[in-house]
């Protein structure tokens, strides 16, 4: 069912349009959020349930937020990085899931049309979504083909001056909901097979010959309010509908994802910082021993760990909302956006864990916060590629460069390199050493997670230089420094610990009993 078809409900909060300032609109957003999901409805109870009473999705579109992230031309708010962030962040305080659905239409589909779409229809979609609530979102992956997009099956052809283009795709976020796609898929010549780059085509799926089939919804283990499933793409889309890429297709997907891994940090805000008011709420009420639990040093160390969290993810906002402009070219930044991804996302999942484990049986429900927080934050560290992979990643791309420059010790090129030279210093020592080129995969990613983990120190130290919390900002180097310096030392660690044949007999501790 689409999200939009029951009968209007009863009055709702006073809603605003695009020329509203954004701080009213923001607060009236805020105000809607409130209403719809702790007034109409109760949301633990809304998020242990699959899908979303339409009204409440209807409710929270009615203010056009998507407008925030689409041109001034076109009828939006201008797509300006901060008030985004500010959107995502009031989203993710209230909903990981509905800051997930803004994500996906903004940096799955409105950017990559803003920059890359046509003159020709730009307008008439933006303006679909501004003054008919649309969505839209972005199918790459298939079923065989997950992080290897690059291989991809899905195809296309040009007949008549439309695209044909056919495949299987799945695990699209807002499956059977929205009303565009963006759909990658190789190019299909009948004597050479499918050519190498990639190309990406707007489907407009209420149009004719356009229609996507929906073979399957899955029943994901969270982010119970967003569809996903397995998508049959049999469509034809005018020419028109091709986005133009400005040097191949391939740039052209990774300047989409670099951008969008980028933006994380963007769900992530408001969703760590209701971590942290919700976990120092509850260890200063608690009573254990006679005691608040905010006393104990345990506790302590866990909340500090939020806080570093809390930090760290605000000095990736103010470093994105610099740097991942749309004039800006993010192909060749992917050790930076996977270092953005990745720790973000370890650092969700890390803080919704603590928050359970203070909670303890409290928390240990789906229809709880702190229990939907710890499922509904995990597929951050797999979707928009696997966190071991760009970790991974990370790793080989320094390796290349390092080659580049012609040096082998770490810390000297760490120490002249521009995200890490400012903050490599605190480990001068452990980074004193050269690097194997030829190391095994899980130590290409154990050196990616240190990589990573120093490129977001260099944010946090610029973020203090600009006036943050003195406090919280030396807390949270402290902390990446105590972090780095154990996953150096099991880099370090020489003894590699090899697969036995998982073919053969694994024996039964009961014959050794006595």
């Amino acid at each position: 069912m689409k999200p939009f078809d029951e009968p209007s409900p009863p009055a709702r909060p006073e809603q605003v349009d695009s020329s509203t300032p954004f701080p009213e609109f923001l607060q009236t957003f805020k105000e809607t959020l409130k209403n719809v999901f702790h007034v109409r409805e109760d949301i633990d109870q809304l998020s242990a349930r699959r899908g979303l009473p339409p009204y409440v999705l209807r409710e929270i579109m009615a203010s056009s937020p998507l407008s925030t992230f689409i041109p001034a031309e076109h009828g939006g708010r201008g797509g300006h990085l901060r008030q985004g962030f500010a959107l995502g962040e009031a989203a993710s305080y209230e909903s990981l899931s509905l800051a997930l659905i803004f994500g996906i239409n903004w940096a799955l589909f409105i950017q990559p049309v803003a920059k890359y779409g046509q003159e020709a229809i730009r307008g008439a979609i933006f303006e679909d979504f501004v003054h008919n609530r649309k969505m839209g979102g972005l199918m790459i992956t298939e079923p065989d083909y997950g992080s290897d997009a690059l291989h991809m099956k899905s195809s296309w052809t040009e007949q008549d001056g439309r695209c044909h283009i056919q495949g299987t795709k799945h695990w699209a976020g807002l499956t059977g909901w929205a009303d565009y796609w963006l759909l990658a898929a190789r190019h299909s010549n009948p004597s050479k097979g499918l050519g190498r780059d990639i190309d990406f085509f707007i489907c407009d799926a209420n149009a004719p010959g356009q229609r996507v089939v929906v073979e399957e919804r899955f029943k994901s283990l969270g982010l119970y309010m967003i569809p996903y499933g397995r998508n049959r793409i049999d469509v034809s889309v005018p020419e028109t509908h091709r986005l133009v890429p400005h040097r191949t297709g391939i740039n052209m997907m990774l300047d989409l994802l670099h951008r969008s891994r980028m933006q994380f940090p963007a769900m992530a805000m408001g969703f760590i910082k209701r971590i942290l008011e919700e976990a120092t709420s509850h260890c200063r009420d608690r009573l254990v021993g006679g005691r608040s639990l905010l006393g104990y040093d345990q506790v302590q160390a866990r909340l500090a760990r939020i806080q570093c969290a809390f930090t760290v993810c605000s000095a990736m906002c103010v470093n994105t909302c610099e740097r991942a402009g749309l004039e800006n070219n993010l192909a060749s930044q992917g050790l930076l956006a996977n270092a953005i991804k990745t720790c973000i996302t370890d650092l969700m999942q890390d803080a919704s864990q603590s928050l359970l484990q203070l909670l303890g049986a409290k928390g240990y429900r789906l229809d709880h916060f702190a229990g939907r927080a710890v499922v509904d934050s995990r597929p951050f560290q797999i979707f928009e590629g696997s966190n071991d992979i760009l970790y991974v990643q990370i790793c080989e791309t320094l390796l290349k460069q390092m080659k580049v420059a012609r040096e082998k010790n770490l810390f000297s090129y760490l120490n002249s390199f521009d995200l890490t030279r400012r903050t490599s210093g605190r480990f001068n020592d452990l980074l004193d050493f050269e690097v194997d080129p030829s190391m095994p995969q899980r130590k290409l990613a154990e050196l990616g997670r240190v990589i990573g983990r120093i490129v977001v120190m260099d944010m946090v130290l610029d973020l203090g230089e600009r006036g943050f919390s003195k406090e919280l900002v030396a807390n949270s180097l402290s902390n990446l420094q105590q972090e780095i310096s154990t996953l150096l030392t099991s880099y370090t660690f020489e003894t590699r610990i090899e697969l036995i044949d998982p073919d053969q007999e694994h024996p039964s501790w009961r014959n050794f009993c006595v």
